[in-house]
């Protein structure tokens, strides 16, 4: 520490000691002065102890105020459910490609296994987790990069990346190959065991790094711990098939003969020329410059698998991309901070819905920037983006998600959100290259700025 640093300590010293001071009597009687029990205040203080909140602040001004018409849509057909699970991403990802698959088929309605792509995640999760723990076994165990691997060893989470860098490797499956299960449908008590007995792992690690075992028997014992994960997540979902027969009734009621297919050759027959590295995930956080290419340290699924990066980009570029994509046809993967401002009865989305500030009589002024570097907002569930609505000057009005909470949540299961709104809350999407323009594939190419796993936007 320099002479400068030490003599900006001392004088900020002070100034430090007289805020983090304990609250007097004095000061205690000056706060409940504050609390005037007005009529108003009496009524709200009466409703709020026994109404739920959005009741009361429910603006009804705003009611009518969106429809659920668009210019222009995706064409899908059916919604999934990812019931009491935090696979969002995956159900997102892989409704993008359900178009496509009943296409393929000529089909009315699909679905691919999510569970099957799931088994396979949380194996790739522990398989990094445990290479991790053993890379930092030199660190204590109060070091922050520890502390974060042993927060979550494996969980539901995850965003496009992870998606891709399952695929490739793994492949995807109808969901009547290897249907979801009480345990896929309701992950919790699972990954809380699973997650212990990686804690548990992660000690026995350490020791033997701390001790010098040899490498290959280091790595032996590892393999053995995966193996229990793998019997673990085997009688909780059912074991993943490598190779299957799969049959099908057509539109037209034809019953398709069987034919054998292993997962990466069941993808390849959809998929076709389409490749999952044409796609380019952007992102709009506000409170880094935009016109930058980001990747975030060690946020993957898989070892050998990329990291999650993106461009940094403006909101108004970002929806002149969106559009393109939806006018072709194209939805894309998106994420958003779906809590806030959400009607949940109608399926809407609007920053006027709710007037919390007229409930409490207390003013909430913070922007976009702000909410995510304080942690009040960020990204928290993923869908596809699917219709958007223009005005006469082709200016967005309002957009739609495709949801994946079941057909009864929201609009038949889709969630409608004004522009407004889209400003807001959005902040992750994927685009395939042929819609983004040369500055922005330029940025892309470009070498990206490490962050750390444990920022708040992430």
């Amino acid at each position: 520490m320099t002479m400068k640093m030490r003599l900006l300590l001392l004088l900020l010293l002070p100034v430090f000691s007289a805020m983090a001071q304990e609250l007097t009597k004095g000061e205690l009687d000056q706060i409940k002065a504050g609390f005037k029990k007005d009529v108003y205040t009496k009524a709200m203080q009466n409703a709020l102890s026994s109404t739920d909140i959005t009741q009361l602040a429910w603006n009804r001004e705003n009611v009518g105020t969106t429809d659920q018409m668009f210019t222009y849509r995706v064409d899908v057909s059916g919604i999934t459910d990812q019931k009491k699970s935090g696979r969002c991403w995956m159900f997102s990802s892989l409704n993008l490609f359900r178009p496509m698959a009943m296409k393929q088929f000529n089909v009315s309605e699909f679905e691919f296994s999510e569970n099957y792509l799931y088994f396979w995640d949380l194996i790739e999760k522990s398989n990094l987790f445990l290479n991790n723990i053993s890379s930092s076994a030199n660190l204590s165990l109060e070091n922050e990069k520890v502390r974060w691997y042993l927060r979550s060893p494996a969980d539901d989470g995850g965003q496009w990346i992870n998606f891709v860098n399952l695929v490739k490797k793994y492949g995807m499956v109808p969901k009547d190959v290897m249907e979801e299960t009480n345990s896929s449908e309701n992950t919790s008590l699972m990954i809380k065991f699973i997650n212990t007995k990686l804690r548990e792992d992660a000690l026995e690690l350490r020791e033997m790094a701390a001790a010098k075992a040899d490498q290959k028997k280091q790595t032996s014992r590892k393999i053995e711990m995966l193996s229990e994960i793998y019997r673990m997540l085997a009688l909780n979902l059912g074991e993943p098939p490598s190779e299957f027969q799969w049959r099908y009734k057509t539109k037209d009621k034809k019953i398709t003969e069987a034919k054998t297919y292993s997962p990466l050759s069941f993808m390849t027959e959809i998929f076709g020329e389409t490749k999952l590295d044409d796609y380019v995930m952007l992102m709009n956080d506000p409170s880094r410059p935009f016109w930058k290419h980001y990747e975030i340290e060690n946020y993957r699924n898989t070892q050998e698998g990329i990291n999650w990066n993106y461009v940094n980009l403006p909101n108004e570029t970002i929806k002149e991309f969106c559009i393109a994509s939806i006018k072709n046809n194209e939805a894309l993967y998106a994420s958003c901070d779906v809590a806030k401002q959400l009607r949940r009865d109608v399926g809407i989305l609007d920053v006027d819905n709710f007037d919390f500030e007229s409930v409490y009589g207390v003013k909430f002024g913070m922007n976009k920037a702000q909410r995510i570097q304080s942690e009040e907002s960020g990204s928290s569930h993923g869908m596809a983006l699917i219709a958007v609505d223009v005005d006469a000057q082709q200016k967005p009005v309002k957009w739609q998600f495709e949801n994946s909470w079941g057909p009864t949540a929201g609009e038949k299961g889709y969630l409608t959100f004004t522009d407004a709104w889209f400003n807001e809350y959005m902040f992750r999407f994927v685009v395939n290259k042929k819609y983004l323009s040369e500055k922005v594939l330029e940025i892309y190419k470009q070498k990206a700025e490490m962050l750390p796993p444990w920022d708040p936007m992430f």
